[in-house]
């Protein structure tokens, strides 16, 4: 009867490792494949191009000073 229970826990042990184990690995899967899929149809982007063109923005003397105020009290407290 121990013997019949014990050999029962093992294969259910074992079932459920292999089954946790499979899982995972078609998850890993999965992931990279989707990676591979976004990284062909997402194009690349070049950060630098985009420093370029929208983050310089023109602003007036008033703003720009009631940013650095802004700023200094933060850095202040």
């Amino acid at each position: 009867m121990e013997n019949l229970l014990l050999s029962e826990a093992i294969t259910l042990t074992l079932f459920g490792m292999g089954f946790v184990f499979i899982f995972l690995v078609l998850m890993v899967v999965v992931t990279n494949a989707m990676s591979l899929l976004l990284g062909k149809i997402q194009p690349k982007t070049n950060d630098a191009s985009m420093l370029d063109s929208d983050a310089l923005i023109e602003i007036d003397e008033k703003t720009r000073a009631i940013i650095e105020a802004a700023i200094k009290m933060h850095t202040q407290r």
